[in-house]
């Protein structure tokens, strides 16, 4: 199935995943983690981009970002891969690319899965069977988000600032919210959502984004292939 044209709206959260080129490592050293965060807050200011969540894994990134202008996260994402790569390629003497193509991302449905989607990037490392719990893991948003450590990076949605009136109280609701496991089915959605470059949220969500939009946020019916058995036995009558 052809992918979706990129979506990029101000104001709309964007679940972001750019992955190493066929599953290398982009990330070897702890100060390859630090210029890949210095540089994301820079160029997050420079071109009006809030960061919400992060995790920065060994061979991938995910991002939960919302841009204040239509190209904020493509010209972050664009300054930032530029100058990463440049770091990387001279830090370990290499040459070529390192990133999979094109960063994938999607618009998320703030009411629905805004706090979902910040709780499956930082559960990442979890997943992945690194850590037991996401607290232990140090290149997360977690940090900030449930842990009380101060990064400057981090610009707290007011979803978030809505969990609490102060910031204990907002982290340790936050905390709550990891004693209840994300589904299976609504990580896949995450997921599939996010590498096919849907929208991730309600139907009514969706129309709204696609008004907006003026174009298709959701794949086609299936109803229509030409190798399903339905399409076959309706065309073998006519």
């Amino acid at each position: 199935m052809a992918r979706l044209p990129r979506l990029n709206l101000p104001n709309i959260p964007q679940h972001v995943v750019q992955r190493g080129n066929n599953r290398q490592a982009t990330f070897v050293e702890h100060e390859d983690f630090s210029v890949y965060l210095d540089k994301l807050k820079q160029y997050a200011l420079e071109y009006g981009v809030q960061v919400h969540a992060y995790v920065l894994m060994t061979n991938h990134v995910h991002l939960l970002l919302t841009p204040t202008t239509t190209s904020g996260v493509s010209k972050l994402m664009q300054s930032l891969g530029r100058y990463y790569v440049h770091y990387f390629n001279k830090t370990y003497q290499r040459t070529g690319t390192l990133w999979e193509g094109r960063y994938k991302s999607t618009l998320v449905d703030t009411e629905r899965y805004f706090l979902l989607v910040s709780r499956y990037i930082e559960l990442n490392p979890v997943r992945a069977n690194m850590v037991a719990h996401p607290v232990e893991y140090i290149w997360s948003s977690y940090q900030h988000n449930a842990a009380g450590k101060a990064i400057e990076l981090i610009t707290e949605h007011e979803l978030y600032k809505a969990l609490g009136l102060t910031p204990q109280s907002r982290q340790a609701n936050y905390r709550a919210l990891f004693k209840i496991a994300i589904p299976a089915d609504t990580q896949a959605e995450i997921k599939s959502a996010t590498d096919k470059m849907w929208v991730l949220g309600s139907d009514r969500f969706k129309q709204q984004v696609e008004a907006l939009a003026g174009q298709r946020v959701t794949p086609m019916p299936r109803g229509g292939d030409r190798k399903s058995r339905a399409y076959k036995k309706q065309n073998s009558n006519q």
